[in-house]
């Protein structure tokens, strides 16, 4: 526990501590010149309206964007692992595929569809004699919430939603319905308060989210001068002349008071009551609803096709344009656009980047995060509160804020200065970003899991070590593929945590897209971003024909 409190008090703690110490430096600049202490930042951030509007403009799309969001997803993550209908594995996974999809791409195929001028469904429905006018605008506060709905909001959820309710004991709800309850009320008043605690991460998860959320608002809201906190501290770092990183810290140190609440309240679902829902005489089932089924799959046809096929269409086609939403040029399609992509050599650098780094991360996250897991739920070993603390306090820091924290250390850091530029400081930080979800899903399926099953194997002469990964392993394999796929997909999707630390040989696909999107050059942006989809998401295939066979089974 001292080795495990050192290790992620130095790599997730210390940066947070340099970007608090950060936010009390009123100098020009914290790279040159002395050390001005003061409360200058601090007082910045609660007396310019602009910065405690953007605060509250993320709490107002967070706001909306999980109460349409979340109800959806546990009715869809409900359907699919406990109600008995065709081809559910299929619909997970596509579920999968859509959360893959980085959000600058889907964000501008929708906006080749709904921008205000040249958006193919613009121009499609400005032809009908009763439209006066443009009707769609993805310039707006709806626009943004439209995208972020069907670029993740719904898709993520279903992803950490579904293995848990598929560990749901079929013996509760046959109880329920013996009881004389309808199947609507055995999943009103036994399923979903069994699943409680997996709900309340899920949600807890999604709140951090939303303060790390970038390109969407940056491409969409900016325009329209509408800020969340993520774009604000985009604008204070490389927007303003000198950058302003005091005030940027200072804003950053505002989401630690969320910790403060959001810890304490996960604590206390769990610790409660008891939510084993496996144990060793766990019984595997599901559920029939008739033709309500249809009704079901004909929702989630069309959340896939909204998330999947329309963005993915209009980037493809605007791919081949000479200039995206622009058919009145002659010739309107053109190779141009993958033929200059192909001839950049900087892209077969940056596919092998982005391999290493997201292969690396994949294997190496899911038996850490799970041993942390582990760790936190089933012993009782002193310092479990303070390292569930680290973790969740190092999630609330939006990457780029993160990455600079890690520039810092690194540069300051004696014996760290080789780390600066190299491969090994980028793989740090994926691995690192994304303990908050893998340590915290990892515990949701370990109080699922019953002790019995490793006191059997415990009696039965078998080590701890050995217990692990005969019984908890193959019992975690479809969480720990998930969790795989899961960094897999964020360390090739990562940019704003690990732009201040890549260097030009190190530059990753993501980066590669950014700075084409930066330069005007968004047909080339755009094909990067079906590059690295098609990337993730064949490997996720791979992934998940292993992960079926493994885990937690129901007879269809």
């Amino acid at each position: 526990m001292a080795v495990l409190v050192l290790v992620l008090g130095f790599f997730l703690i210390y940066p947070i501590v340099t970007i608090l110490l950060i936010s009390f430096n009123t100098a020009r600049s914290i790279f040159v010149g002395p050390t001005e202490w003061g409360l200058g930042n601090w007082e910045a951030v609660f007396t310019n309206p602009r910065l405690l509007r953007s605060l509250l403009n993320s709490f107002l799309v967070f706001g909306i964007i999980t109460t349409i969001s979340f109800p959806l997803a546990v009715l869809i993550s409900w359907v699919l692992a406990r109600v008995r209908i065709p081809f559910s594995h299929g619909f997970e996974f596509l579920f999968w595929v859509a959360w893959m999809m980085p959000n600058i791409a889907v964000t501008i195929g929708w906006l080749l569809l709904a921008h205000p001028q040249v958006g193919i469904a613009n121009v499609l429905l400005e032809r009908l004699p009763w439209m006066d006018g443009k009707p769609l605008n993805l310039y707006s506060v709806p626009g943004i919430i439209w995208v972020h709905l069907f670029s993740g909001a719904i898709s993520q959820k279903v992803m950490l939603l579904t293995p848990a309710f598929r560990n749901m004991d079929a013996a509760l709800e046959e109880a329920g319905r013996v009881s004389g309850a309808s199947t609507v009320g055995t999943m009103m008043k036994v399923t979903l308060p069994v699943m409680v605690p997996v709900m309340g991460l899920v949600f807890a998860l999604q709140l951090f989210h939303i303060f790390r959320s970038f390109e969407i608002e940056l491409i969409l809201g900016a325009p329209i001068s509408f800020y969340v906190y993520s774009t604000m501290l985009f604008e204070l770092i490389r927007s303003t002349e000198p950058p302003l990183h005091g005030q940027a810290a200072a804003l950053a140190g505002v989401t630690l008071v969320v910790v403060a609440f959001i810890v304490p309240l996960q604590r206390w679902l769990i610790g409660r009551r008891r939510y084993t829902t496996v144990t060793g005489s766990f019984k595997p089932g599901l559920i029939d609803i008739g033709a309500v089924k249809y009704v079901a799959l004909g929702l989630m046809v069309l959340v896939l096709c909204l998330e999947i096929v329309v963005p993915s269409l209009s980037l493809v086609v605007g791919s081949f344009m000479v200039r995206s939403g622009f058919f009145h040029i002659d010739p309107a399609f053109s190779l141009r656009h993958w033929i200059f992509l192909f001839n950049d050599h900087d892209l077969i650098r940056a596919l092998g980047n982005t391999l290493i780094l997201a292969g690396t991360t994949a294997l190496i996250s899911p038996i850490l995060f799970s041993m942390i897991g582990y760790i936190l739920v089933r012993t009782r070993w002193r310092g479990r509160m303070l390292v569930d603390s680290i973790i969740w306090s190092s999630g609330v820091i939006p990457g780029m804020l993160s990455g600079l924290g890690l520039l810092l250390m690194f540069l300051g850091t004696p014996g760290l200065n080789f780390l600066y530029g190299s491969i090994w400081a980028l793989l740090l930080v994926v691995i690192m970003q994304g303990n908050t979800t893998g340590v915290n899903l990892s515990k949701a399926v370990f109080v699922q899991m019953g002790q019995d099953m490793e006191d059997q194997a415990r009696v039965s002469g078998a080590g701890w070590l050995r217990t692990y990964f005969r019984i908890w392993i193959p019992l975690l394999m479809p969480t720990l593929i998930l969790l795989g796929t899961f960094h897999f997909v964020i360390a090739a999707n990562s940019t704003s945590s690990i732009i201040l630390l890549a260097a030009r040989d190190t530059v990753t696909l993501s980066i590669l897209a950014l700075e084409y999107a930066s330069v005007g050059y968004r047909e080339s942006a755009g094909i990067i971003s079906v590059l690295i989809m098609l990337l993730t998401v064949g490997v996720s295939l791979v992934a998940r024909a292993f992960g079926l066979r493994l885990g937690v089974r129901h007879q269809y």
